[in-house]
């Protein structure tokens, strides 16, 4: 049984610890927040043994075996040192910080203390995601050429909300861009190219937001972010023998189509459950039992690199978190 502390008790939180409910070798045993009343509020709500209102308090209970982090953006480095100082294996949300800068410190500490570190993009772990990288890399689809994906939101979203506030990182970048841009990065690697565009709002963070990236191999990937409009959210991967296309949300697909040159449509329908948080906490605990201090399917290098990219965009568009 793995024992869960979680670090926060906002929406996601919520969702991922209803999520755990599906994992018979889950357990959540506390929760933790700077709010007392809080932590016990969310206990309550779960049927979560113990509820702290500190977040060293929670990092220092003997008991868990990994700590979810689940703070605003602005947060996670501090939230994710504090469990890494007292020892705790740590599934930080995603993005994992700010800017490749605290990221770095974060894997390097973790590194340093011999402890698990692993950040919450769930999309990598989610199965239909990997049965689609299976297909390309079987050469389904020949090589990839291409890949379009998009995450707007329609809002409106007032001046106070967290997504306009540049001290918590807001702005369409990192809180949805990084999901069109881990996608890429996961189908072509690294861009030799990255070239950015942005609408900057009032409070001076992105609110529609363009992305190319550009590959030695002639491949491209056309990005794009948005507060100010509701997308399809959906992704397609082009190769030089055909197509695969993502229905929305792509990051947590009911299914796909594929469509090889010359053939018909297959559409093939995803055996899912809950709500797609169980695919990353599930990794985590395979992770542990194996003894590993990473991932293998969100390695360290995959963050860095996505963060790197991120810091790049951001230099382009003209927004900082200062």
């Amino acid at each position: 049984m793995t024992r869960w502390g979680i670090l926060a008790t906002g929406h996601i939180a919520g969702r991922f610890v209803e999520d755990l409910g599906s994992l018979p070798d889950a357990e959540v045993v506390a929760v933790g927040s700077r709010s007392l009343p809080s932590a016990q509020a969310f206990a309550d709500r779960y049927g979560i043994p113990r509820a702290y209102g500190t977040w060293q308090e929670l990092a220092a209970d003997a008991d868990l075996d990994v700590v979810y982090v689940a703070t605003p953006h602005s947060a996670h480095h501090l939230a994710t040192m504090t469990c890494l100082d007292a020892g705790r294996a740590v599934l930080c949300e995603k993005p994992f910080t700010l800017d490749l800068a605290t990221t770095t410190e974060l894997i390097e500490a973790a590194r340093a203390r011999d402890l698990f570190l692993m950040e919450a993009m769930w999309m990598r772990c989610n199965p239909t995601i990997l049965r689609v990288l299976e297909l390309i890399a079987d050469g389904a689809i020949g090589e990839v050429t291409t890949v379009r994906a998009d995450f707007g939101l329609a809002g409106p979203f007032p001046p106070e909300h967290r997504l306009r506030a540049r001290e918590l990182g807001g702005g369409a970048l990192l809180d949805l861009g990084v999901y069109p841009v881990s996608l890429a990065y996961l189908l072509l690697g690294r861009p030799d190219e990255v070239r950015a565009w942005a609408k900057i709002g009032p409070e001076g963070v992105d609110e529609n937001t363009g992305i190319v990236l550009g590959y030695g191999s002639g491949a491209v990937a056309t990005l794009t972010c948005g507060l100010v409009g509701g997308t399809p959210t959906t992704a397609a991967i082009t190769g030089t023998r055909g197509r695969i296309e993502l229905p929305g949300p792509f990051f947590r697909p009911g299914g796909f189509t594929l469509l090889r040159t010359g053939a018909e449509a297959e559409t093939v329908v995803a055996e899912q459950t809950g709500g797609g948080y169980q695919y990353e906490a599930a990794e985590v605990q395979r992770c542990l039992r194996a003894g590993l201090r990473e991932s293998p399917l969100v390695p360290h290098a995959a963050t860095l690199d996505v963060m790197s990219l991120l810091d790049t965009i951001r230099t382009q568009i003209g927004v900082t978190y200062t």
